[in-house]
């Protein structure tokens, strides 16, 4: 029997088409590392699951899962940029879907895609620069303990929670986050085009707005859930393929490490001052 007859007698199921395959990258948490234990969202942390969602051969799109309510400006930075770099490298589409918050450095990760779907109810937007912190001046002079600190430069030192607040160290502060904050509004400038339809002084003054509004401003591309869009798009036969990192033994709070005498409570103390830091953040949009 000649080949093509041998051909035409194989099942025809054995040459379908394999579904399309889009992989998932999850991106939650706070951006930039909180303490000693660098928890949180980073490129160190985040490059190889990166490079790991691009790597699929025929992938028809990367989905980012995102669920943050910002950071590091730096950290976001860099993330994004390695998205985009492999996105066009590739020639891979890039979806980000919105969960509970896309906000602040949170948002920048969504520009990143080319298309941004939320929840109507997700928080999206404050696209903005925040630094808080707390001044102790009067408590020192309480307890009678007097401030010492030197310095060789005459703006080493700047806002020092333990000295009274100067006016040059606020201006100072001022500059760092108008120049931050243009860079941002640069970036969502590019990556939204035309499709922004609010006024610059609305969507570039920190707000943050549902997913419902961030549609009619332009923020966002659509409503709708993850699973629900891919299928739309791709077909009720997509393989939605989540890209994992490995996972970590999760011990006992008090037992983030130990010594000869037992838990480590200076560990535990850093991992309590960290995770009110972290609640601050997501505290900011009401979760």
């Amino acid at each position: 029997m000649d080949p093509y007859s041998l051909l035409r007698h194989l099942p025809l199921g054995r040459f379908k088409e394999p579904p399309p395959v889009v992989n998932v990258l999850r991106l939650a948490g706070i951006i930039g590392g909180l303490g000693r234990s660098r928890r949180g969202l980073n490129l160190a942390s985040q490059a190889q699951l990166i490079e790991r969602a691009f790597k699929t051969p025929r992938l028809s799109a990367v989905a980012l899962a995102i669920n943050s309510p910002g950071g590091s400006p730096v950290q976001s930075a860099l993330i994004g940029d390695r998205i985009r770099a492999l996105a066009e490298e590739k020639e891979v589409p890039v979806i980000a879907f919105a969960e509970d918050v896309a906000a602040s450095g949170g948002y920048w990760l969504a520009c990143a895609a080319d298309e941004i779907y939320a929840h109507e109810s997700s928080i999206i937007g404050s696209i903005g620069v925040i630094s808080a912190g707390f001044g102790f001046t009067e408590l020192l002079s309480r307890i009678g303990v007097e401030r010492r600190i030197h310095t060789a430069g005459e703006r080493k030192s700047m806002l020092d929670p333990f000295r009274a607040e100067q006016p040059e160290d606020v201006e100072r502060l001022k500059s760092l986050q108008t120049d931050i904050h243009g860079g941002f509004k640069d970036y969502v400038r590019a990556r939204r085009g035309e499709r922004l339809k609010g006024e610059d002084e609305e969507l570039f003054n920190g707000e943050f707005w549902t997913g419902r509004r961030a549609l009619e401003l332009g923020l966002v591309d659509g409503l709708g859930e993850l699973r629900q869009v891919m299928r739309a798009r791709f077909g009720e036969k997509v393989r939605l393929k989540v890209i994992d990192g490995p996972r970590r033994l999760r011990l006992p709070f008090g037992f983030a490490g130990s010594g000869i005498g037992g838990p480590d409570l200076a560990a535990s103390a850093h991992a309590l001052v960290e995770a009110a830091e972290e609640r601050v953040l997501w505290a900011r949009y009401g979760l």
